[in-house]
């Protein structure tokens, strides 16, 4: 057995022990390690188990007063300062404050982590007041103020913020501001919020299917007056004479061109849209003299067809109106 006290003080045998002597044989006396290390080992260590302690507020003569471990740890880790701790296992219970750093792994069930500086982060749940992040997996996150460079989302609601960048979504609810310069929205869903420039090179179409646009002075909107400030025109289409017939595709215009070079016939039109007006520019070719004959769809004045000018380079100015179906039309004659 190991010693466990140095007494400091030795006696004769058979010899006379003094007062002074037993005295200082008390007072000398060291504690050694093995008063603890040769005792009963104690598996596991209960809340309520207590420990001597030296209280620091007393003096030297004083006796050493008991505490549970419980106390012992509440009172050390909320007045205390710990620089560099190594925890390897879960921390289940508490609120942290200030600045925490983990080097390796930590799993946190609940509580506050004001400032979190991680490389690699996989948050499942929880509410975190402010994120900035490179790269954040996350199957379900509350975000309310932050920076997030990068996300890709199957289904994701942003109720305020401002996107700068690349956003891809297939689908998901967007109700607040959204700036984007690039990237592709296949689906967009805004219940509120305003759009405050948007430019689209959509080869499909833009459709809103409830509610109401409000736009500014530079798009026209189908059901609402508009004066505009600017020319707006269609670009003339050059018909083309092919074996004396003359197609006029109205889908692709709604001013067209047609420079006479042979007699010819103008062929049903196709595409015709009811109410839609129509303008034919027709000159008269090199030479003139040239003839130009109508089908049934069209119809004129008093049932007779125009008689174009025949001067060379003369010009006459077919305009028509439709139904759908039939073009009526007016000529004006002999511009030259």
């Amino acid at each position: 057995m190991a010693i466990k006290f140095n007494r400091s003080q030795t006696f004769a045998t058979n010899g006379t022990v003094t007062a002074a002597a037993l005295h200082n044989l008390i007072d000398g006396t060291d504690i050694y390690q093995a008063l603890i290390t040769d005792q009963t080992d104690l598996p596991s260590v209960a809340t309520d188990d207590k420990l001597l302690i030296a209280d620091a507020s007393l003096t030297a003569g004083d006796a050493p007063r008991s505490t549970t471990v419980q106390n012992l740890f509440d009172d050390a880790l909320t007045g205390g300062t710990y620089t560099n701790a190594n925890i390897s296992g879960i921390i289940t219970f508490g609120t942290a404050t200030g600045n925490r750093t983990i080097s390796t792994s930590a799993t946190i069930t609940t509580g506050t982590i004001p400032n979190l500086t991680s490389s690699t982060a996989s948050i499942t749940l929880g509410t975190i007041p402010t994120l900035t992040a490179g790269t954040t997996t996350s199957t379900a996150a509350n975000i309310t103020n932050g920076t997030v460079q990068t996300l890709t989302a199957s289904t994701a609601t942003i109720s305020v913020g401002t996107y700068s960048g690349l956003i891809n979504s297939s689908t998901g609810t967007y109700s607040g501001a959204i700036n984007s310069t690039l990237g592709t929205i296949a689906t967009l869903n805004s219940t509120t919020g305003t759009i405050g420039n948007f430019t689209t090179t959509l080869t499909g179409d833009l459709t809103i299917s409830t509610g109401s646009a409000t736009v500014g002075t530079r798009v026209a909107v189908l059901n609402t007056a508009q004066q505009y400030s600017r020319a707006h025109n269609f670009a003339a289409t050059a018909l083309t004479i092919t074996g004396g017939t003359v197609p006029w595709d109205l889908s692709q215009n709604q001013v067209a061109t047609l420079t006479v070079t042979t007699n010819s016939t103008m062929n049903t039109p196709t595409n015709p849209q009811a109410g839609c007006t129509y303008v034919m520019i027709v000159t008269q070719g090199t030479g003139g003299n040239n003839t130009l004959s109508f089908s049934t769809a069209y119809k004129f004045t008093g049932g007779f067809a125009p008689v174009l000018s025949t001067g060379s380079a003369q010009v006459d100015v077919l305009s028509f109106v439709t139904n759908g179906t039939v073009l009526y039309g007016v000529s004006s004659q002999n511009f030259s």
